[in-house]
């Protein structure tokens, strides 16, 4: 016949073996859950079910980690004390690396809460928890807090695992995005030196990362004239490249049906402030030539100046606009006009080309750029765009910071 104590003894077994098969099954359901990518609203509301219903926690406040600070993703209980309070508190005890009763604390926050449970990753803090109203003791108490730990621990790494797919994911996709941009400006930029009876062109194209804002466009309007352009766009990515593409479509087609370059400069400027509402610019110098009458007309909206090498005299070509895709209207379009005498280079290029990241005793500006043009304008459009290259990397110490695109043209 069993005794009082012998049975008393017989049901604590009882009720922990009990307890100990419900902690397993809650951590086998979360774990589930984990597994099956369940939202992280819902993983909450289970940690809060089985805090409040089967642990009789009656104040939570469950912090994580984000991007250097904290935020409380679940709380109930009592009045919330506000994230930055919270987080203050938690400071106080960042040298603290497993569950601590907080009953002796003087601190006000955390002296109205029980338990503080702490989640490290090394020495990094990824969460904390605050328990309140909880009163259990003895074993039975450091047993629960274990499990808090435990359960707490697996919703932070839940999380941590997330987050990682998510950045993973654009990860991908900005590669994926990257690769159709080259595609897209691959298909873009010219790849063949033009040369005719008329005119020899060629185009240096060196993009500062795998995609650059830089676009260049040379091609024959009718047997006598012949366009080209000049331009940088603001940004990178797809959505640059696609601009380009739009931009370079449009140029095409309302070159060769308008001969006004005032009016097809302020179409393409609407077109552009239609794809992108305002978002980006371009700046660009877009010209015609009439082999006839040997002049040059162009348009310079806010570009680097186009320099012109007619024998021995350079002239920077700065007449036009401003960039277009700011205003909805440009607020003014003057076009210039230059006769080109014989044999004479002109020399096309974008901002990439003035930004260095230069030493103190090294200079590089427009003069010094000008007076290059005019010591070497005797070379092929090739062999200028080469040697220009050679003499930046020889004189200048310092990278460069953004895309360089260079197109020198020779007219006979």
């Amino acid at each position: 016949m069993y005794t009082n104590e012998g049975d008393s003894g017989e049901d604590e077994l009882i009720k922990l073996l009990l307890k100990r098969q419900w902690e397993l099954n809650s951590l086998l359901e979360v774990t589930q859950a984990i597994n099956k990518n369940t939202a992280v609203p819902v993983l909450l509301q289970m940690l809060e079910v089985i805090f409040k219903n089967y642990l009789q926690v009656g104040k939570l406040r469950f912090l994580v980690e984000k991007q250097g600070s904290f935020a409380c993703i679940s709380k109930y209980g009592g009045e919330f004390e506000g994230i930055s309070v919270l987080h203050k508190a938690c400071l106080l005890l960042k040298k603290i690396k497993s569950p601590t009763s907080l009953a002796s604390h003087t601190e006000g926050v955390l002296n109205s809460y029980d338990y503080f449970i702490p989640i490290y990753h090394k020495k990094k803090p990824l969460a904390y928890a605050l328990i309140g109203d909880f009163t259990l003791s003895g074993e039975m108490m450091s047993n629960d807090l274990n499990f808090m730990q435990t359960l707490i621990n697996m919703i932070v790494v839940a999380l941590e695992n997330k987050k990682l797919f998510r950045e993973r994911l654009q990860a991908e996709r900005f590669q994926r995005e990257m690769e159709l941009a080259v595609e897209v400006q691959n298909m873009l930029i010219p790849v063949k030196i033009h040369k005719d009876k008329a005119v020899e062109a060629s185009a240096k194209y060196l993009p500062h990362q795998d995609i650059g804002g830089d676009y260049f466009d040379f091609f024959r309007l009718n047997e006598e004239e012949f366009l080209w352009c000049i331009a940088d766009v603001s940004g990178k990515g797809i959505a640059a490249a696609l601009l380009m593409s739009n931009f370079q479509a449009s140029l095409r087609a309302w070159a060769t049906v308008d001969s006004d370059l005032t009016s097809v400069v302020s179409r393409l400027n609407s077109i552009v402030i239609r794809n992108t509402k305002g978002e980006r610019f371009i700046t660009l110098f877009v010209a015609k030539y009439n082999e006839r009458t040997r002049k040059l007309q162009y348009i310079n909206a806010g570009h680097n100046p186009t320099i012109v090498l007619n024998g021995k005299n350079a002239i920077r070509l700065k007449t036009g606009t401003t960039m277009i895709g700011v205003f909805d209207e440009l607020p003014f379009i003057n076009q210039g006009e230059v006769t080109i005498e014989p044999n004479s280079l002109i020399f096309n290029y974008t901002d990439g080309l003035m930004d260095y990241e230069i030493e103190q005793d090294h200079r590089w500006n427009e003069d010094k750029l000008l007076t290059y043009v005019t010591e070497n304008g005797h070379l092929s459009p090739d062999m200028f765009n080469h040697n220009l290259m050679d003499h930046l990397s020889r004189i200048i110490k310092g990278k460069r910071i953004d895309d360089i695109t260079l197109l020198t043209l020779r007219v006979f």
